[in-house]
Order: C-alpha cells, then structure tokens, then sequence
C-alpha cells in the first residue's frame, strides 16, 4: 500500500476520531495551556538549534543552542556520519561574540535578523576558524587556541561578510560600500566610492545613498534577496549589484518613546512608485575601476538573481516590472558583452523568482524551475562550456513531471549526478525531500516520514540536517544520509501533558469544482449539536498556506496552540486555503491575479457552508473570524462584503493596495494604472468602511516597517467617518510580528477577549 493511499485511509478516519474526541476526556491535562505559556520564550517545547550551518569540508554541522530564556547558548558541532556532539564555543565566550537578540534594543533590526536569518557567525574557509559579528564588529575566533582576534577597527557596522574561496580575504559592506581585507597584513581596502568629498557624502545620506553589494528592504522582502555580492571563483574579482534608491519614495517611521520623537526615514516604494535603479558592477578584489553592466536599456526592471559561471563568466536573471518575463543572461565580466541565454515568460500570470538556477560542476550545464506547463518542475538546460556566449542554452531534458510542485533545489551530488529537491508530490499538506538523477531516472523518495521536512544540505550533497514536524509531532532535528538513515540531534519537550487535540483534515470543493483543503479543530469536551461558536482563521493570500500537516506552531507565531486554547475554551475553529495560496498548480495559484478579494471570499464562504452541513453541531449564528497581515485584510473584507460573521480581529491588515510595496502588490494586482485590475478598488477597505458588519477589533504595531501603521490610521478614519464602533489598539515601535512575551500575551488576550464577549 503506498503512502498516499494510506494517508487517505487516515484522513477518512478522522471523522469517527473527532466525534470520539467529543466526549469528555478521561485523563484531563496535567499542564493547563495559557496564552502565557505558549508566547514564553521556548514555548512549550522548547528552544530548537539556531543558525544550523555546514562546515566547508562538509565532515559536521555547527549551531547554537539557547536555553528557553534566549539569553544563554553555547556554539555545537555534530559529525555528518556518527552524529558525535561536540562544544565548539562555550557559552561565557559565545555571549560576547554572538549576544543574544535581547542585547539588540531596536524592534526592527531585531525583526531583520530574524525574518532574514541574519546569521551571527560564518565558517572560514579552512574549517579551523569561525567569523562573529557582534554589533556589526568583525571577529576572527580560532578553534585550535580558542581565543578571538578583532579585524574591524572602525565603529560603523560591517554587514554581510565573506571569505574568498582560498580564504585569503574577507569582503563586507559598511555604509552602502564594499570593503576588503587581506590575511596576513590585516590591510582594509574600500573598493567601491560613489563620492570623495565626505560633506557631499553626508549630504547625499539624506536621500539615500546608492547601495553597493547591500539589499535594500523591498529587494529582501519581496525578492527573497539575502545578498547583493559574489567572489569569483579564483577570488581575485568582486560582482555586486549597485541600487540607486534616490527616486524611491520614503515612508516616515516614528519613534514615540524618547520626549523628543525620532523619524525613520523608510526607502519603501510603493504600487506604482519609482522603484531602485539597479545595474551590476565587478571590480578587482585589489581594487581599481569599476566595470558596470548594463543587460536592458529598460532601467524599470529588477536583477533578483546572479552569481558566476566560472572565472570571467557572470550570469544574471532580469526580471520584467510586470514580472511577466524572466531572461537569463550570461555576461563577459572584463567587456561587459552578454548574452540572453533564456527566456521564461508566462502569459496571464507571473514568473516566480527562486535559487533554483544551479550551475553543475560540468562547466556546461544548469538547473532551472518553471512552471511553464501547469506545475513547478524542474528542468536541465546545457550551453557551450568553452563559449557560452556563443548560442542560446539547450533544454535536455526535464528532470520531473507530475501533478505537483516542486518547490525548491536543496542540493546537488555531482559526483553521483543526483539532485536533492523539496516536493509536495503525495501531498498539498505536506514537504518532503525527493531525488532524480540528472539522466531522468530514479525519481524516488529520500524521506519518508509523513509531515513536513526541512532539509539543509551540505554543498556536496552526501548529507543533510532534517528539521522535521507533523500535525500532533512536535519539531525535532536528525542528521541524515541520503540513503535514509538518521540520528537524532534535537527533539522538543514533551507535550503529552497539555492534552492537545488533533484537528481534522477536510476537503472541499469551490464553485468550479476546485479541492479546496482545510481542518477543523473541535473542543474536547461535548457539545449539544448546534451550540458550538466557530473561529474562522483566515490568510488567504499567495504568501503564506496554512493548512499543512507540520507542528500547530504556524507562521503567525503559535496560533496553532493559540487555537488550542480556544478549543478547550469550547470553539471550534476552522481553517481553508482558498485559490490563491501557495503550493498548488498555477491556474489555482493565479486565480485572484488581478481581482483580489472577491474569489478568496466567494471559497471561504462556499467551503463554510460545506462545513455547516457536514458538521451540526456548529452554531452559524454564532461566527466569527481573524486573521493577521493578508489574514487581517481579508478578515476586513470579510466585514464589509458578507453578513454571517458576528465578531473579527485584523492583526496589521494592508487596507488599501496603494498602501503596499510595488513588488509584492504589483505581481499580484497588476500596476494601478492598468485597465484589468479590480485589486485596488474592490480591496480599498477604507471606501467601504460604511459597510462594516460585525464587532471588530483591530490592532497594529506603530514600527511596522512591511505593512505601515498608516493603513490601520487610514481604516480608523473611515470607521469614525462611517459611524461605526470598534476597538483599536496600538503597539508603540513594534513591528509587523508584534513579537516579544509582554506584546503577544496582551494581543491574544485581547483577542480570547473579544470573542469570549461577542461569540458567548
């Protein structure tokens, strides 16, 4: 029997379960659950090892592991093949060179280390040294006499430093330049300049310096861009991308704790704004001109992606403002003479921009990801090795075909000629490491445990860290080989004691006959039929899928348990993917391309009725829903354009598509300008605040930084303008997670409150 018809055996059990799971329990929980416990630094299961990274010499994996607090870790190794545990940096010396985020005081550099994964140490190449970057100070730690050496003499932060290949310098950026340093002789070079004279320079910071090498926030955010420069592989040349942000619009981010208020000022464009002007440098790693690349004379494009082909040879995606049109070029680093190799375009949707582009150790051949026929797969182009300007490249062959997505490159075994990719391909829900040979064949499994599988490979390909979750398992992290064989490393607290109940997987069915998937959590105890208040949760949008089978704890920060809680306080809450989430086919995936709002709404609501008649018990005079970012401007939509939910909480809701980030909004919605959008009338929440129906609690966090205060401000004043009651409540400096005990307990509470009021 194969795992997908055994998973559906267990889907369809789930039903019987959940009436069993109606009666009063019999072992009621040792540990009550509170919003307390679930938002205490390490939760209830525990801390997970942070910053897993490999070694060069691919021999062990490093992290840090922090007790519950947060506050006090110590630097681990594990070796690849016994899986021996090792202390590398003990905890009195790693508080001084990789501080906990508590030592961090400002909220939103807090949030781009942890939303970006910022990582605080880096290996050397020779695996016997370690780089820290406390407070954007550079320090060298030696493994063999354990002491630290400081490289950086100055006080402004270095940022996202590298070796060169043979280890020979170390390249960072400070102040929106890229600088060198050489070992031995311990000499700094600045190899990128844009003026000499310091006042100018100063003058020029106003409007915001050109970057080099440094991403900015919409780049970071919405491109999923972690780096903006690359040695060469013989380590004597530097490419990077210049982005001039002098057109970019900026969004004020204030302050309000000092007696004097301080003001950030945001680069952030927005639908329909300039956005950076972006074009690509390489400049000798000894310094000396700049060579720039220009690859379009259209300067409204975005460069998400590049790297080199082999000494001499860059490579570099453009992506159109559309992002309609992917081209990828290869480029002569000394002429700046290129080529455009390939071209993905999709027709009535976007191209999705990955790290799945791999060029393979051949010289001659990459990967590439398209989902040009229907689904995510993945495909092996070659070009000429010896002149790979000369003509375009030439599809071989695709490596994988079905009716799933692949969703990500992990790894490739050149030497075996296998590539390791993250799939769906037994089910939506789920993510599970496969493998194919670069020949076609063995499409085969490497995990196989049901749930959620999050691999990190070494670069060769021979093993991996395994961090691992399902529905009612908490996460747990094993080293692996690719035969299958792993040993533990990590594995949470035990959560017996707390009881948890296990929500049923359901499926649905939308107007056009599209499966839509969801689950339904009940209270434990029973409940005459037709008493039960229902929660609905909600996201809705292409970011973010949030009926998976991996640990409750979702994206939005515990609110599965948070879910728990309620359950046990006698809801039962439910959830749905609509058309539009992520992890499905294309023509789902796009089906609210340009008219968001109005199909998220009609399959939540088709789905809901479905439910009703399936389950009785459910009270549909008593409903309500929330969401948080996407989640809560749905939650608004929701209000304004239906009549059957009682109560909503929006956590930080974009209100106004205008309000949002070009990138991001522009892919979805198309530019304002265009004529076959309805996303920035039909979701301009403001307009139709006069139709609000419901009691609506709505909170935000006033350091917001991705989805601004100014959209609650604006929803606020049209409440007021429209007559209507409701609750707001502000989070002085926060950003969008509202992260941090104190902040998340008086949120949650305020939302248990606001139901327990409007749903009882």
């Amino acid at each position: 029997m194969n795992r997908l018809i055994g998973r559906m055996m267990l889907y369809s059990l789930l039903g019987p379960l959940a009436v069993a799971q109606s009666a009063p329990p019999n072992n009621p929980p040792k540990k009550p659950l509170t919003i307390e416990a679930i938002f205490a630094n390490g939760g209830i299961t525990g801390r997970p090892p942070e910053t897993i990274q490999w070694t060069p010499d691919y021999t062990k994996f490093s992290f840090i592991q922090r007790d519950d607090s947060g506050d006090y870790g110590d630097l681990w190794s594990v070796d690849a093949t016994t899986g021996a545990k090792r202390l590398l940096v003990s905890e009195s010396k790693l508080a001084t060179l990789a501080p906990p985020l508590a030592k961090i005081k400002d909220e939103r550099e807090i949030e781009r280390v942890t939303r970006y994964h910022v990582d605080p140490y880096h290996w050397a190449p020779d695996s016997k040294h370690l780089l820290f970057v406390p407070h954007g100070q550079l320090w060298l730690y030696s493994l063999e006499n354990g002491t630290a050496v400081q490289l950086s003499a100055s006080s402004d932060p270095n940022g996202d430093p590298k070796f060169s290949p043979d280890g020979s310098h170390l390249a960072y950026v400070r102040k929106h330049n890229l600088y060198v340093r050489t070992f031995p002789g311990d000499i700094e070079k600045q190899l990128t300049r844009d003026k000499d004279d310091k006042e100018k320079d100063k003058e020029k910071d106003k409007d915001g310096n050109p970057l080099n090498g440094e991403v900015d926030w919409v780049y970071a955010e919405e491109l999923s861009v972690r780096s903006n420069y690359f040695w060469s592989p013989d380590g004597k040349s530097i490419a990077f991308l210049h982005m001039d942000e002098t057109r970019v619009p900026t969004y004020p981010i204030t302050d309000w704790m000092p007696t004097h208020p301080t003001v950030d000022m945001e680069k952030y464009p927005k639908a329909g704004d300039p956005n950076p002007v972006v074009r690509l440098g390489v400049v000798n790693a000894s310094g000396g001109d700049i060579k720039w690349i220009s690859l379009t004379d259209n300067p409204d494009t975005y460069i998400p992606r590049f790297g080199w082909v082999r000494d001499g040879i860059l490579w570099a995606e453009v992506l159109s403002r559309a992002q309609d049109t992917l081209d990828l070029y290869f480029i002569e680093a000394r002429s700046g003479r290129s080529h455009k190799v390939l071209s993905e375009t999709t027709l009535n949707a976007w191209v999705n921009v990955n790290d799945d582009m791999t060029i393979l150790k051949s010289g001659d051949r990459f990967l590439w990801s398209s989902w040009r026929d229907g689904t995510t797969q993945l495909y092996l182009y070659s070009f000429d090795k010896a002149n790979p300007l000369a003509y375009d490249a030439k599809l071989e062959r695709q490596l994988t075909k079905g009716d799933f997505e692949m969703l990500g490159v992990e790894a490739v075994d050149d030497d075996a000629g296998v590539v390791y990719f993250t799939c769906n391909q037994d089910d939506p829900r789920e993510r599970q490491i496969y493998a194919v040979k670069l020949d076609g064949s063995s499409f085969e499994p490497v995990t196989e445990e049901d749930g959620t599988h999050h691999a990190i490979f070494a670069e060769d390909g021979k093993h991996f860290v395994d961090e691992f979750s399902a529905r009612m398992t908490p996460p747990r992290t094993l080293i692996c080989d690719t035969d299958g064989n792993c040993k533990n490393v990590w594995k949470s607290r035990s959560v017996d004691d707390y009881k948890l109940t296990a929500p049923e997987f359901l499926e649905f069915k939308a107007d056009d006959g599209t499966a839509l998937y969801g689950e339904l959590l009940l209270p434990p105890e029973s409940t005459p039929p037709g008493k039960i208040p229902l929660i609905v949760n909600i996201y809705g949008g292409p970011a973010a899928q949030l009926v998976t089978n991996s640990w409750i704890e979702n994206w939005v920060g515990s609110s599965g348990l948070f879910h728990q809680l309620l359950a046990q306080r006698g809801f039962a809450i439910f959830t749905v993917d609509n058309r539009g989430t992520p992890a499905r086919d294309r023509k789902f995936m796009t089906a609210v391309r340009h008219q968001f709002g109005a199909i998220e709404l009609k399959d939540q609501l088709t789905a809901l009725g479905q439910l009703f008649t399936q389950f009785p018990q459910l009270d549909r005079s008593r409903v309500a829903i929330w969401g948080w970012s996407n989640g809560a401007s749905m939650t608004l939509y929701a209000m304004t354009h239906s009549s059957i939910f009682k109560a909503g909480a929006a956590i930080a809701p974009v209100t106004d598509w205008r309000d949002y980030d070009s990138i991001y909004t522009e892919r979805n919605n198309g530019l304002p300008t265009d004529k076959d959008t309805t996303s920035y009338v039909d979701l301009n929440l403001p307009k139709v605040a006069d139709k609000l129906q419901g009691s609506l609690l709505l909170a935000h966090g006033t350091g917001d930084d991705n989805v601004h205060f100014q959209n609650s401000i604006q929803m606020v004043e049209a409440l007021l303008k429209a007559g209507k009651q409701f609750r707001f409540m502000v989070y002085p400096d926060k950003t969008h997670s509202i992260r941090g005990p104190e902040d998340r307990d008086h949120l949650f509470h305020m939302i248990e409150d606001h139901f327990e009021r409007e749903l009882k």
